[in-house]
């Protein structure tokens, strides 16, 4: 029973900050250890993804319906293949390779070294400070509609550095659409957009991890985490949608910010431990 109460705050924290730039990864490693929990485990964290990524896929269910069904039609049809939904395609899929690669090529450094809080700390910190100077200087004139080749790809190389947690996989997108001059709901959409294969990826991958690997909890409390982050998860992508329309991020900045120092500050004085 505990272990199931342990999986509903940690489905809670997953899907809050999932799609917030201030990286859930770094949630579900900081709080459980100042909790005295321990470490979760990255099969779990990964898993747990899978049902914020769930509430994705029925959020823009629209989106992915016919960026798939014209992708799809465009294989066979050469007229379909200059229609933006045929190319976003293309570039979803492109962007995620990075992270594919990266992910399966460093899984054991993932799983073990990565997961120190001094370097989540510093990630927080670092990527926080890039995302305030990125919102800050960014044109903020391009639309979904000029996304093209190059911007695919750079999302998609910044995606892949939330393989270290802290980073924040929205956070890093975000920052480099902003870079490139996206507004501020273009470069949150096509950072949902483009997690998907990568997270429910990372899920799938790491299933036969659950019972017996890297988790804390088992399938029983797995699951139970995953359904209360879909549900958290997906309040959270409506209300970040409409805030990021009309205020910038600074809020997440400091917040980033603040709790790589307060998290660097514990581990100074021993109340969390690195490893």
């Amino acid at each position: 029973m505990w272990d199931l109460l342990k999986a509903v705050v940690l489905g809670t924290i997953q899907g809050l900050t999932e799609f917030l730039p201030i990286s859930s990864s770094a949630h579900l490693r900081i709080f459980p250890e100042l909790f005295g929990w321990g470490d979760p485990g990255a099969a779990f964290t990964a898993v747990v993804q899978i049902g914020t990524e769930l509430a994705v896929l029925i959020y823009f269910r629209k989106d992915i319906w016919n960026i798939g069904s014209t992708w799809t039609r465009s294989l066979f049809r050469a007229e379909l293949r200059g229609l933006h939904e045929a190319r976003m395609g293309w570039y979803i899929i492109i962007g995620s390779l990075p992270i594919v690669l990266l992910g399966v090529t460093l899984k054991d450094i993932i799983e073990n070294d990565f997961r120190n809080l001094w370097i989540v700390a510093t990630m927080l910190v670092v990527m926080g400070v890039v995302l305030g100077i990125a919102d800050r200087l960014s044109a903020n004139r391009r639309t979904t509609k000029d996304i093209g080749l190059r911007e695919a790809v750079l999302m998609g190389l910044a995606q892949a550095m939330a393989l270290i947690p802290g980073v924040s996989r929205s956070g890093a997108t975000i920052s480099m659409g902003r870079a490139l001059g996206f507004e501020r709901e273009a470069a949150t959409r096509f950072a949902f957009l483009l997690a998907i294969p990568a997270v429910v990826g990372a899920g799938l991958f790491t299933l036969p991890d659950i019972p017996n690997g890297d988790n804390a909890y088992g399938w029983g409390p797995t699951i139970v985490a995953t359904v209360v982050s879909f549900v958290v998860g997906y309040a959270a992508i409506a209300w970040l949608l409409r805030y990021v329309s009309t205020k910038s991020y600074t809020p997440f900045v400091i917040y980033r910010i603040a709790l790589g120092l307060a998290t660097m500050g514990l581990l100074y004085y021993g109340v969390l431990t690195g490893n």
